[in-house]
């Protein structure tokens, strides 16, 4: 015969151990296979046809069902009463009622039909067995290595399944290369046509946060936690932190001794990216302060129906409250969940008022700068004469 069943049926151990898969799944796949190479030989495609494999001796018996009905228009679908009653005592007209036969073998097209059968199956099982596996992994760092890198997209092999990261996940600073081992956050798993397709981040918030998980064990048992984060990945971040046991220090917590904690994180996401850590407050107006950081603070006034803030700062502290281009008081933003607007203001004793003005102001025109010196000098002259 063209397929050799019984070593077909020996091989199913073979396969489940070859391909990760339980045998159980296997076998099915196989008698799945069978039924539709029985069909194609001996039957019709309306046919509704298993198989059963004896594991032990290796034979399969085929199940054919059919219907009862009073005058048959397809002998392949269909039974008469009287028929039905030598495989059913009590089969009537409606019944479905199913036709034994052995298999011992199947043609040429049918054994091809069989092995297709088969490799699409046991490729079809394998994709979900991975689904179902890194479904379970969503939303935690799992390792990976760099394939390939196609322009803005970079693969990664994961061990059972393939990954991309796309640029809006990638880290700004970092270069990457074919054969690099890097931490990846497992962001989503997508069904593809050639299998699961993992998408991964280093970019993104829930990346810092895993790092940092990580590395504060206190995180695990509760005693402190992250309130919020604002990220540009391989630039700068904000990490808002809390303590929810009295005497620990949130801020000291993330860092560790001599920095140990902190610097775990920013060497797995680039020495080129700058962490702060701040202190997290529920009122709004102490956690702009803390979110301005390292920036000294005049005052804050809220506007909470448009979600603004209006910050005064000492004028030598306006570079260090905006930040490189902006940077500092956009995190700001992002992480407190105000649009903060930052203004020059004299340093004063808390409960006088602030003469505040904006930080972007117009330049008086060369002309009127002549003028006024001018009008300096003349008073000055004068006052001058009269005294003498």
């Amino acid at each position: 015969m063209d397929l050799e069943i019984k070593q077909l049926v020996l091989a199913i151990k073979t396969i489940a151990e070859e391909k990760n898969l339980p045998e159980e799944t296997v076998q099915e796949i196989v008698e799945q296979a069978l039924a539709a190479a029985w069909r194609r030989d001996n039957g019709d495609r309306e046919q509704e046809v298993r198989s059963v494999i004896n594991l032990n001796t290796g034979d399969v018996d085929i199940y054919v069902s059919k219907n009862v009905v009073d005058e048959i228009e397809n002998e392949h679908t269909e039974l008469t009463v009287e028929e039905a009653k030598k495989l059913k005592k009590d089969a009537a007209v409606g019944d479905v009622v199913e036709e034994h036969e052995k298999a011992n073998s199947f043609g040429r097209v049918a054994a091809q039909t069989a092995k297709q059968v088969i490799l699409q199956r046991l490729r079809e099982a394998e994709r979900e067995i991975v689904m179902g596996e890194y479904e379970d992994k969503i939303g935690t760092i799992i390792n990976g290595v760099v394939t390939r890198v196609e322009g803005r997209i970079v693969r990664f092999d994961l061990g059972k399944a393939q990954g991309i990261m796309p640029a809006s996940e990638q880290i700004q600073s970092e270069r990457y290369y074919p054969g690099q081992r890097l931490k990846v956050f497992l962001k989503d798993v997508e069904r593809g046509f050639r299998g699961p397709q993992l998408v991964l981040s280093r970019g993104s918030t829930k990346f810092l946060e895993d790092l940092f998980r990580n590395e504060v064990p206190e995180m695990e048992s509760g005693a402190v936690e992250i309130k919020g984060i604002a990220r540009e990945a391989g630039v700068r971040s904000k990490i808002a932190v809390a303590s929810n046991v009295q005497g620990v220090d949130p801020v000291g917590t993330f860092v560790g001794g001599h920095g140990t904690r902190v610097n775990a994180v920013v060497s797995e996401v680039g020495e080129q990216e700058k962490i702060d850590i701040v202190v997290w407050n529920e009122d709004p107006q102490v956690y702009i302060m803390n979110a301005l950081s390292p920036t000294r603070v005049v005052k804050v006034d809220l506007d909470e129906a448009n979600k603004k803030a209006r910050v005064t700062v000492p004028e030598d502290q306006l570079s260090i409250a905006i930040g490189k281009q902006g940077q500092n008081v956009r995190l700001a933003s992002k992480l407190s969940g105000y649009e903060i607007d930052i203004v020059a203001g004299e340093e004063v004793p808390e409960g006088a008022e602030i003469e505040s003005k904006p930080v972007v102001q117009k330049l008086k025109r060369k002309n009127e700068l002549e003028s006024s010196l001018l009008e300096a000098i003349e008073e000055h002259g004068t006052d001058t004469a009269a005294k003498e």
